[in-house]
């Protein structure tokens, strides 16, 4: 997988712990290699974990190495966007937006 500049990875496994019990609000981007569209949003996650880091954890899940997240959110289309605040998601979005877009759409929730 493509990985975002600090932006950590979570998997099935750890899912629960890293954004289900996390104490910030959780932006998951579900992701996969051959998604052109999830590789333009790397350098958007990246300045949005660095400008954000304090209100808001940002994380990517690989869809083809991590079915059972997937499946349980029934994520369909790349790239798939979904913020987790108390271990529910509160919001989703579909496709690569630009950076400020990303920001205006995060606002209420942040």
């Amino acid at each position: 997988m493509i990985r975002a500049a600090g932006v950590a990875e979570v998997t099935d496994a750890d899912f629960g712990t890293e954004v289900l019990g996390a104490e910030l609000p959780v932006l998951v981007e579900f992701t996969a290699d051959w998604c052109p569209p999830c590789r333009q949003m790397g350098p958007v996650l990246t300045a949005l974990a660095a400008e954000e880091g304090e209100r808001l954890k940002v994380v990517q899940l690989d869809v083809d190495t991590n079915p059972l997240t997937t499946n349980a959110y029934k994520v369909l289309s790349m790239p798939t966007f979904m913020v987790f605040r108390g271990g529910e998601p509160v919001r989703s979005m579909v496709g690569a937006r630009p950076k400020r877009r990303l920001l205006e759409e995060l606002a209420d929730v942040l």
